[in-house]
């Protein structure tokens, strides 16, 4: 029982950045419907000043004239930040916010400049596939290896993203957003959770030599069975003591 209130708990902990994060981008989505502002200028134009603010931005707006485009991303990004928050609490925020601002910056700096805004929280999603998969296969601890395949059974398609499909799609966001998630993979494959040491795996790294038990037992065997055969061994000299007196006597009869 008690193990299951941790549970939900966890679970509802790790819900509640993901709803949160759901519904800064449907309010956003929102606003741009309703209001004259060209929302799609908050995001990333490559390599000019004006467009250092998507950054920032750019994962919250999503085109007001594709609704698909927006109901795409909503399912990915809710469930890989619940994925993400319930396994990597510890460093989850990290992780997320580094995956926010490394891909935006990123296409800020190496994507092509074709005159069009990069919009979408695209390029975090692939930030987020490309970490959770590299890091379980990287941590052996096999909850998280469950959990890396588990993501390449859903989303393993979304590596054709990175590829330039279509001039209407960043596929420059995808191919940071995922290049992005690899390095934090590395970086980050020490910290959060871990496959739990066995109490041998600890003591080598405190430098602690057990004691070979079962090494002194056969010395021990081999100590008593050579001491054994040295008894058996020996020489065993037996004297006889006649009565000379007792002898004579008999004799004289």
């Amino acid at each position: 029982m008690i193990q299951q209130n941790q549970f939900d708990k966890s679970f509802g902990r790790s819900l509640l950045p993901a709803v949160l994060l759901l519904l800064s981008i449907w309010i956003v989505f929102w606003a741009d419907t309703l209001f004259l502002f060209p929302f799609y200028k908050l995001g990333v134009i490559p390599a000019e000043v004006d467009g250092l603010k998507g950054i920032f931005l750019m994962p919250l707006v999503h085109s007001s004239e594709n609704f698909n485009h927006i109901f795409n991303n909503s399912i990915p990004i809710f469930l890989l930040t619940t994925l993400l928050f319930y396994f990597y609490k510890e460093i989850a925020l990290r992780v997320l916010v580094f995956s926010w601002i490394f891909t935006g910056l990123g296409v800020w700096l190496f994507a092509a400049n074709r005159g069009a805004y990069h919009i979408g929280m695209s390029g975090v999603i692939y930030s987020l596939v490309a970490f959770l998969f590299t890091s379980g296969t990287l941590r052996k601890y096999r909850p998280l290896q469950a959990l890396s395949l588990f993501i390449v059974f859903v989303y393993g398609s979304l590596i054709w993203g990175i590829l330039p499909i279509s001039p209407r799609i960043s596929w420059e966001g995808h191919f940071m957003g995922f290049i992005v998630g690899i390095i934090l993979g590395f970086i980050y494959r020490k910290q959060g959770p871990q496959r739990p040491k066995y109490i041998y795996e600890i003591e080598k790294e405190l430098g602690i030599e057990p004691p070979d038990l079962e090494g002194e037992y056969w010395q021990k065997v081999r100590e008593e069975e050579e001491k054994k055969a040295e008894q058996d061994s020996a020489l065993k000299i037996i004297y006889h003591i006649k009565d000379q007196d007792k002898e004579d006597n008999n004799t004289e009869k």
